[in-house]
């Protein structure tokens, strides 16, 4: 329980694991123009075609509450449960998908992964 203005809110177990997630945070590479070129035209397409892909989003408008940002842009995916997301990555597709990513990301790339909880207020 949180007590705020008086009220008193329960935090218990009203969560459920919705979609599993795959992140791509990506540091700034040499050439940006390419980077931002490369990805939109050549990797996102590859990516589509994983099996099992849900949902995607990108943005290269990353940017730190302080200080500098540690990465140029972000990249999510989600799939139904941590078994479709190594499903899609061991497809040939997903395979296709990540040997791309030398061809832009001179930076490097940093890929985490986890499952998603849905809360309600």
């Amino acid at each position: 329980m949180i007590a705020h203005s008086g009220v008193l809110w329960s935090l218990a177990a009203e969560t459920e694991v919705v979609v599993h997630k795959l992140m791509v945070l990506y540091p700034e590479p040499a050439d940006p123009d390419h980077f931002r070129d490369y990805y939109v035209s050549t990797h996102l397409p590859l990516v589509t075609r994983m099996p099992g892909l849900l949902a995607w989003r990108y943005s290269f408008e990353v940017a730190a509450t302080q200080g500098q940002t540690p990465y140029f842009a972000v990249f999510e995916a989600e799939f139904a449960d941590a078994a479709a997301m190594t499903a899609a990555r061991a497809s040939p597709q997903g395979k296709q998908v990540t040997a791309d990513v030398a061809n832009y990301a001179t930076g490097g790339a940093v890929v985490i992964h986890y499952p998603v909880q849905d809360g309600t207020c």
